[in-house]
């Protein structure tokens, strides 16, 4: 087995017949140095095959490019379309993602968090309202820049991204009335972050202001089989909805094919449906899902951008939109 083998500026400096400092100067952007010296500097690096070690010249700033990402549910289509925008926009920005998974509720992710801070990472993006608040606790007493995704957490000197939830609900409320619909039902898991809750509470607010009791369900994990579940408790009701809200798309996949298949309804005829996220699946022609778009690379582009920026002591909140998406099932739509 070889050994591997890393190339030094010295030696590419020995070997293109220049001084240190003007291999230093070839690979700092902006640096002056002439166009002889750059030629010989760039063929002595290739021919060696050297790599500027950025993780050094990060610490020696006192920075180290390293961003954390921290996050659940990474396996569901929009945590992963969260993580594939944030991580690109941290690349173009020259910057690395270390991915920390919180799924599991022991000592492993602290663990893990603190091997992330043992290598200087600059900062930490926390992708959910899931992961515990000792996590931010942590990053915080690291000395960590902190971006706050769908948290309801305050912290000074975060940025903190959130959505108008309570401001969509309230629009899929309104579509389901001006589709005809008169019992109206919230389809949620039992996870409980800030956004589910106030997908919900926005939801069963505007019932009060239009004088309609919501009924609410919830059931297990944010999983298309939660939605499942919670279809087949909300359609055997002894009055039955003709209108179901579902806290994200994959519940509402669960509920509109356990809807056509179980119960043999048309939706939307028999029932309309709407969800949030608007992951791919939700326009495949089996669902044609109406549903409300995360805006994924605004929040992505946000967050990478104030990390780029100086530090600062102030806190910044930036709450974004979720544009509905008109599919086909809802009436109307």
């Amino acid at each position: 087995m070889s050994q591997k083998i890393f190339v030094s500026a010295k030696e590419v400096a020995e070997r293109a017949g220049v001084s240190r400092s003007a291999v230093s100067r070839t690979f700092t952007p902006g640096a002056s140095v002439s166009e002889e010296t750059r030629r010989r500097v760039m063929e002595a690096a290739e021919a060696l095959g050297y790599h500027v070690n950025h993780l050094a010249r990060g610490l020696m700033r006192n920075e180290s490019g390293i961003v954390c990402l921290i996050v659940s549910e990474m396996d569901t289509p929009y945590r992963a379309s969260l993580i594939r925008a944030i991580s690109r926009h941290l690349q173009n920005a020259a910057k690395i993602a270390m991915l920390i998974n919180t799924d599991r509720s022991d000592r492993s992710v602290d663990e893990a968090l603190k091997l992330a801070i043992s290598y200087r990472a600059d900062a930490s993006i926390v992708l959910s309202g899931m992961p515990d608040k000792s996590i931010t606790d942590l990053c915080v007493k690291s000395g960590q820049r902190l971006v706050l995704i769908n948290r309801d957490e305050e912290r000074a000197g975060a940025l903190m991204i959130n959505l108008r939830d309570q401001e969509a609900a309230r629009r899929a409320f309104i579509a389901f009335q001006r589709a005809g619909c008169r019992s109206l039902a919230f389809a949620n898991s039992d996870v409980g972050t800030p956004s589910l809750m106030a997908r919900e509470e926005g939801f069963r607010a505007a019932g009060r202001e239009f004088g309609i009791d919501v009924t609410v369900e919830r059931f297990g994990p944010t999983r298309y089989q939660s939605g499942v579940v919670l279809a087949q408790r909300l359609l055997t009701r002894e009055v039955r909805p003709d209108a179901i809200f579902c806290a994200n798309d994959l519940l509402a996949c669960g509920v509109m094919d356990t809807a056509r298949h179980q119960f043999k309804l048309a939706v939307p005829d028999d029932l309309c449906v709407v969800g949030f996220d608007d992951i791919e699946q939700s326009s495949w022609s089996s669902y044609q899902l109406t549903t409300f778009a995360q805006p994924v690379d605004r929040i992505a582009e946000e967050a990478v951008s104030w990390l780029s920026q100086p530090m600062t002591d102030n806190g910044q909140f930036c709450r974004m939109t979720a544009d509905l998406v008109w599919r086909e099932s809802v009436r109307g739509g």
